[in-house]
């Protein structure tokens, strides 16, 4: 028996020689993989729904939406529909009241600046935005101004009122930065602040385009606007990617 075991203990030397003459890793590996995950995120915006109950001379709603393509890139979009009165004094005098009716659109890409934990998904982002609107506005009431004031030292009502203008429209482009956070599973709070600048602007020659929906307030001999976006948006898991993962020193 005990030759049997000398014998195996022979045939085995080489192959523990060999064994032994490999170099052993000792290095630690410094990536690993892991799912992220890709979908549709939709919601609205809140503030305009709360500015519809609060303010009655205003009614808004819109629809906020984005596609994650990439780790960091996201394709974005948002589409709503607006109507706001608007009225003018000076010194107790109505200059104007008008009201303007529309929709718009919005589209482009948001890119994440931010970079994660492992497991989270909130975003700093910034991006950009391309904007459409098609909108309406009546002049409701309006008074003149007399150049002769020695005969009429007062404003004059306005012989036309209710005139409406319609067929109007505007495009825009818009600097985008913004932050999303995941308040629950799947469920995010956002907010982005908005730089535009107008592209074009159709307006009649009779009355100006003083209120934009979507672009906000049009500043007189300026084409920028702000507007903000406040969000509650829900994420809709649609398949995932592989992605490797630095581990920390010590891990």
């Amino acid at each position: 028996m005990s030759k049997y075991f000398i014998s195996i203990f022979l045939c085995l030397l080489p192959i523990m020689a060999q064994a032994q003459n490999e170099p052993i890793d000792l290095s630690q590996k410094d990536t690993v993989e892991y799912k992220e995950r890709y979908g549709l995120r939709v919601g609205a915006d809140i503030s305009k729904l709360v500015l519809s109950f609060v303010d009655e001379d205003y009614t808004g709603l819109e629809l906020v939406g984005d596609f994650r393509l990439t780790h960091k890139l996201y394709l974005a979009a948002e589409i709503g529909n607006e109507t706001k009165r608007q009225d003018e004094n000076l010194n107790n005098t109505l200059l104007y009241d008008y009201e303007t009716s529309g929709s718009y659109i919005k589209a482009g890409v948001d890119m994440n600046t931010y970079e994660n934990w492992y497991g989270m998904n909130n975003a700093i982002t910034i991006g950009g935005r391309y904007g459409f609107a098609t909108f309406n506005q009546t002049l409701n009431d309006y008074s003149l101004y007399e150049t002769n004031q020695f005969f009429n030292p007062d404003f004059l009502p306005g012989e036309n009122p209710n005139r409406e203008f319609t067929g109007l429209s505007a495009s825009w482009l818009e600097f985008v930065i913004g932050a999303k956070v995941e308040l629950f599973a799947n469920i995010f709070v956002g907010m982005s602040a908005r730089l535009g600048f107008l592209i074009t602007n159709s307006e009649n020659e009779d009355f100006p385009n003083l209120w934009i929906p979507g672009f906000n307030k049009v500043t007189d001999g300026s084409n920028f606007g702000v507007n903000y976006n406040y969000s509650i948006s829900y994420f809709i898991p649609l398949y995932k990617k592989s992605k490797k993962k630095e581990k920390e020193n010590g891990q």
